[in-house]
């Protein structure tokens, strides 16, 4: 998110891809220097948690580091699932914009409490589709439901507020402006240990035993797969006469390198059906890449149960360890996100993709979309937490300046030139993410 106290301008913190029309608060800030709130929507190694493969029997909380990638496991063409289905696409829209607003609103109930004046809470960006204003503020939908922001009149020319109003955030002590900028990141942890303490009292969690071979899941009509005879349900035990080393993501992972290596060449897959097992010549088409795929989805083989609390204090257990589990999957994906950042930059992923992700989660079962919704909210708070200048960390790490300065902020143009510049790369980043993350689509992907 990103955010602006003091008299610096820019503090928006929509998705990414914020750049609408001339009246969003992008433009407006550039041009009549207004405080806002917003949010970048992009994710590191989106949604890398979700089924723990470490021993036969176990909850998803245990060692996070074997958990396996909530995007489809795929032949190359099934990357970011296919978009299939409205209803699971406005399923995974409608958590985004959910884990949206729960963060604005952490910024918004945070200033209102302190008596801080607030201008706008915006759900979306772009044109506004609807407002009303209370008690002097705009509440406003806009028409890209994939952000928000939270606008404080600080700056604002059109704002009959005194400039030194001591409730102006700008003038407001160090510690209630952390509190305010804070706020978000907060309401986002505490947003994702409620989704989880709901799946585990209304679903429980689940309990996997997992199996040797790689599932298949579906198969895409008319794809090779469908060709050479596989069929939704089958379970591939070997490719060319290899067994695979062990069961888990590492066998799906076997699979999608073999298929994508040898594009027009059969490779030789022995399938489990039913009970019986049989050998399947399947000739991967070559993608537009030069891989290969078969058009199939690919999970690990493994049977999923559920486990349910017999009281609240067990419910309170198995929330703590399911979010501490989530919660250092997602740590362990930023850390190996830099560490490695020339392998791990393609996997960072923009609302696109995101909602994508989601929509094939929601198409799953709901178990999935609990934990999309706790991993997205986690994922959101930690980014934020970045101290990048178009992030909620880097605000705070301004306000850190100022506060080792004694409580002299730094010079207007500085702030100014700090946020700008990464509220810029925020735009040019979000929009290379959004053309990429559309052209990985199946369907985008049979146009071209």
């Amino acid at each position: 998110m990103v955010v602006n106290l003091s008299p610096s301008p820019l503090l928006h913190s929509s998705s990414i891809i914020r750049l609408a029309n001339s009246k969003s608060p992008i433009s407006e800030s550039w041009h009549r220097l207004k405080t806002h709130f917003p949010k970048p929507l992009l994710s590191p190694s989106f949604a890398s948690p979700s089924v723990n493969f470490a021993c036969k029997k176990q909850f998803l909380h245990g060692n996070s580091r074997n958990r396996l990638d909530f995007r489809t496991w795929s032949v190359a063409g099934f990357d970011y699932g296919n978009f299939e289905g409205p209803q699971s696409v406005l399923e995974a829209a409608a958590v985004l914009t959910a884990i949206i607003v729960v963060h604005e609103s952490g910024h918004f109930l945070a200033a209102y409490l302190q008596g801080i004046h607030v201008s706008k809470f915006a759900v979306g960006f772009g044109p506004i589709l609807a407002k009303f204003n209370a008690k002097n503020v705009e509440y406003s939908i806009r028409a890209f439901p994939l952000g928000g922001f939270v606008g404080f009149p600080d700056n604002d020319p059109e704002s009959d507020i005194p400039v030194d109003d001591a409730n102006l955030l700008k003038n407001r002590p160090i510690l209630d402006r952390v509190i305010v900028v804070s706020a978000g990141v907060v309401a986002n942890i505490i947003f994702a240990f409620l989704i989880i303490f709901a799946q585990v009292l209304s679903v429980g969690l689940p309990e996997q035993e997992v199996f040797p071979g790689v599932s298949v899941p579906d198969v895409r009509p008319f794809s090779a797969a469908s060709r050479d005879g596989l069929l939704a349900g089958d379970v591939i035990l070997e490719v060319n006469g290899s067994e695979f080393a062990k069961p888990g993501p590492s066998a799906v992972s076997e699979v999608v390198e073999i298929i994508k290596r040898n594009p027009k060449r059969y490779v030789l897959l022995k399938i489990k059906r039913g009970e019986q097992n049989f050998d399947v010549k399947v000739t991967p088409d070559e993608n537009y890449d030069g891989t290969g795929k078969i058009g199939v989805q690919l999970a690990p083989n493994v049977k999923i149960g559920k486990v349910r609390p017999k009281n609240l204090g067990e419910a309170v257990e198995f929330t703590w360890k399911e979010f501490w589990g989530l919660s250092s999957n997602v740590l362990d994906g930023l850390k190996q996100t830099f560490l490695n950042f020339s392998q791990s930059a393609g996997k960072v992923s923009g609302p696109v993709a995101i909602i994508a992700v989601g929509a094939e989660v929601a198409r799953s079962n709901v178990d999935g979309l609990f934990q999309f919704a706790a991993i997205l909210n986690i994922n959101l708070a930690v980014i934020n937490l970045l101290p990048l200048p178009a992030l909620d960390g880097g605000t705070l790490a301004l306000i850190l300046v100022e506060a080792v300065r004694g409580g002299r902020k730094l010079p207007l143009e500085v702030e100014q030139t700090i946020m700008s510049s990464g509220i810029m790369l925020v735009i040019i980043l979000g929009l290379f993410l959004i053309v990429r993350d559309t052209l990985n689509l199946e369907f985008i992907k049979d146009l071209l």
